[in-house]
């Protein structure tokens, strides 16, 4: 995963709740970066880092993710103190996405997405326990005719509270309920078979060595900081085994739904 280095502090996009920003980078590109040292602290870019991983494995439409190193010093040009206090706390590794210039966000009643992605979209939602993917807020973006999926730094929302040898794999997820692609998706038994095909255990497995250790917490719950790698991997491992449990609960809620 590539590491670039933070230039400039472009502007806020006040829409998220944890106050995320365009920058320019040394790459001399644009990035929407999201802050270690925001309110949901460095979990939500271990969900964003692994959930948006999991998705391109997946076949799905997701911009880049890079690791961002953000120096305090960008603070000195920001006029607004609560982006100063901000970036101070944030300065080290960080996380950003390749900003898509000119996107929109995904409207339902202008475009349908075909019953395979959206299925492929609702499986993937439910693998990572994806709690925003809602009408009210569906974290999707409509770039040059395609949609692009973005913002899961909600997923896996119980590792705010776990410990070791917590077991979280059988979740059935009832939230799907709420998903805004439910409706349209009617080829959940087929995805799930051929997602069981791309989400490889060696892949998964090269994914959670890609969390930085500035990110993991010294957790009285856990025996180290790759014992906690190894509760990720034994999440994904075991969820896509179980795999039917979330299938069934998303064809209930959609039976209902339709």
């Amino acid at each position: 995963m590539k590491t670039i280095a933070a230039t400039r502090y472009v502007t806020p996009l006040r829409e998220g709740g944890s106050l995320p920003a365009i920058i320019e980078a040394d790459d001399e590109g644009l990035y929407v970066l999201k802050f270690r040292g925001a309110g949901q602290g460095p979990r939500a870019l271990i969900a964003e880092l692994l959930a948006g991983e999991i998705a391109r494995m997946a076949g799905l439409p997701v911009p880049e993710i890079v690791l961002v190193e953000l120096d305090a010093d960008l603070a000195r040009t920001e006029p607004d103190a609560e982006v100063q206090s901000l970036i101070q706390a944030s300065a080290g590794l960080n996380l950003a996405l390749d900003y898509l210039p000119g996107s929109i966000s995904f409207d339902p009643l202008v475009f349908r997405p075909d019953e395979k992605l959206a299925s492929a979209i609702v499986w993937f939602d439910a693998f990572v326990c994806n709690v925003d993917r809602s009408a009210r807020n569906v974290n999707m973006l409509m770039w040059h005719g395609r949609l692009w999926l973005i913002d899961h730094g909600a997923a896996l929302y119980f590792h705010h509270a776990w410990k070791q040898g917590d077991d979280h794999s059988a979740n059935a997820f009832a939230l799907i309920k709420d998903h805004v692609l439910l409706g349209l998706a009617g080829a959940l038994p087929e995805v799930d078979a051929q997602m069981k095909q791309r989400l490889q255990p060696q892949a998964l497995r090269a994914l959670v060595q890609l969390i930085p250790d500035s990110w993991l917490p010294q957790d009285a719950g856990f025996e180290g900081k790759e014992a906690q790698r190894n509760a990720y991997l034994s999440f994904f491992t075991r969820r896509l085994e179980s795999s039917g449990l979330f299938v069934q609960e998303a064809l209930r809620a959609r039976s209902a739904h339709v």
